[in-house]
C-alpha cells in the first residue's frame, strides 16, 4: 500500500434541513471517519490505500464496509465483531458557520482495537502510516495499538504521518497534551491546525507551532490555516502557501482530511513540499463544497481540471 491508516469510522446522521436538530423529522446517513476520509481521498487520486480497524457485525458496519471498499480502499484488516455495535454520531448543521457534532461511540467495536489487530508485514510494506489523535483518545487499548504501529513503522523505515485532530470531549486536557506530544516525537510529518498548535505549544503563530514540531523531531510540518492556506517547514525550505478560493462553504467537516489526502498524494507523486502543500490546499477546499465528509473529494481528472483553471474563482461540478 502507498498509505495505511488505523482508526474508527462511524455512520453519521445529518438532518435533511438546516437548523436545530430538535426540529428534524428525517436524517441522511453518511459514512465518516478521519482516517477513511483521507484514504478515500488518496484512492480517488490513484493511490493504493489500506485501512486497519474494527466494526460491529451489524447493518451500520455493513454500510461502512460497503462504502469504504467501494471507494477502492483495502479492508483486509478490518475485523467484524458480532457482540458490539458500530459507532455513530449526529451532525447538526445549524447554519453555514455553525456545525455541531454529537458522538455515540462509547464501547463501540473500534474502541476494542488492541495491538493484536496489527499485521506487521502490512505496515512495513507501506510507504506511509497515517494516524490521527482521535484513535488513541477512544480507549487505552487503541492508544497502545497506535504506539505499537508506530514502532513497527519506525523500525522498518515507514514514514509516520500524524494529524493531532484534537477531540476534547474524549479525554482530559492533561492526558491529551501528554499523549499528543509523545506522538509528535515519534512522527515524521505533523499536520496541526492553529487551535491545535495553541493547545500543544501555547501559540497560534504558525511559524512558532511549526518550530515546536520540528524541535521535537519532525521532518516536515504543515500548519493548516483554513481559507488562508497553510504554512510549511521542512528540513530544506519553509513558507506560506495561499488558500484555494471557493465560492461557498457547504460543509466544513472533512476539510482537514481532504488536505491530508492532497498533501500525501503530492509527496507520493514526487512533488516538492511547497507543491504538495498547494495540492493539499486545493483538495481541502474542494471537500467543503459538498455535504458529507468525503463526498466532495476530487479524483485525478477533476484535480487536473481545477489546476488548469487560471481564474480559480469557482468550482464547476
Amino acid at each position: 500500500m502507498d498509505v495505511v491508516a488505523i482508526g474508527e469510522t462511524m455512520v453519521s446522521l445529518t438532518p435533511e434541513k438546516a437548523g436545530l436538530m430538535r426540529h428534524a423529522d428525517s436524517f441522511i446517513p453518511k459514512v465518516a471517519g478521519a482516517e477513511t476520509n483521507t484514504l478515500i481521498g488518496l484512492s480517488r487520486l490513484g493511490h493504493s490505500t489500506g485501512w486497519i480497524s474494527r466494526l460491529g457485525e451489524d447493518e451500520l458496519g455493513a454500510m461502512v464496509l460497503k462504502e469504504v471498499k467501494g471507494e477502492g480502499v483495502d479492508t483486509s484488516y478490518v475485523e467484524l465483531d458480532a457482540s458490539i455495535s458500530t459507532g455513530m454520531f449526529f451532525k447538526e448543521i445549524v447554519n453555514d458557520s455553525d456545525v455541531r457534532v454529537y458522538y455515540y461511540r462509547k464501547d463501540s467495536a473500534a474502541t476494542k482495537m488492541n495491538p493484536e489487530i496489527l499485521n506487521r508485514e502490512y505496515i512495513t510494506k507501506a510507504k506511509y502510516l497515517f494516524i490521527s489523535g482521535i484513535t488513541p483518545a477512544i480507549s487505552s487499548t487503541c492508544c497502545d495499538t497506535i504506539f505499537q504501529a508506530i514502532n513497527i513503522a519506525k523500525d522498518n523505515g515507514v514514514c509516520v504521518v500524524f494529524d493531532p485532530n484534537i477531540r476534547r470531549k474524549l479525554w482530559s486536557e492533561k492526558e491529551a497534551k501528554e499523549t499528543l506530544l509523545r506522538l509528535i516525537k515519534r512522527s515524521d510529518i505533523i499536520l496541526p491546525g492553529k487551535s491545535e498548535g495553541a493547545f500543544l505549544f501555547g501559540t497560534e503563530d504558525s511559524e512558532q507551532i511549526s518550530n515546536g514540531c520540528m524541535q521535537l523531531g519532525a521532518k516536515l510540518t504543515v500548519v493548516k490555516l483554513g481559507e488562508e492556506g497553510a504554512y510549511f517547514q521542512s528540513l530544506e525550505e519553509k513558507g506560506y502557501v495561499p488558500g484555494f478560493p471557493i465560492s461557498r462553504v457547504v460543509d466544513p467537516v472533512g476539510a482537514g482530511d481532504g488536505f491530508t489526502a492532497g498533501l500525501l498524494s503530492g509527496l507520493l507523486d514526487g512533488l516538492s513540499s511547497r507543491d504538495a502543500v498547494e495540492r493539499a490546499c486545493i483538495t481541502g477546499a474542494i471537500a467543503t463544497t459538498v455535504t458529507g465528509d468525503y463526498e466532495g473529494l476530487p479524483d485525478r481528472k477533476l484535480l487536473k481540471e481545477i489546476q488548469r483553471n487560471d481564474k480559480r474563482e469557482d468550482v464547476n461540478r
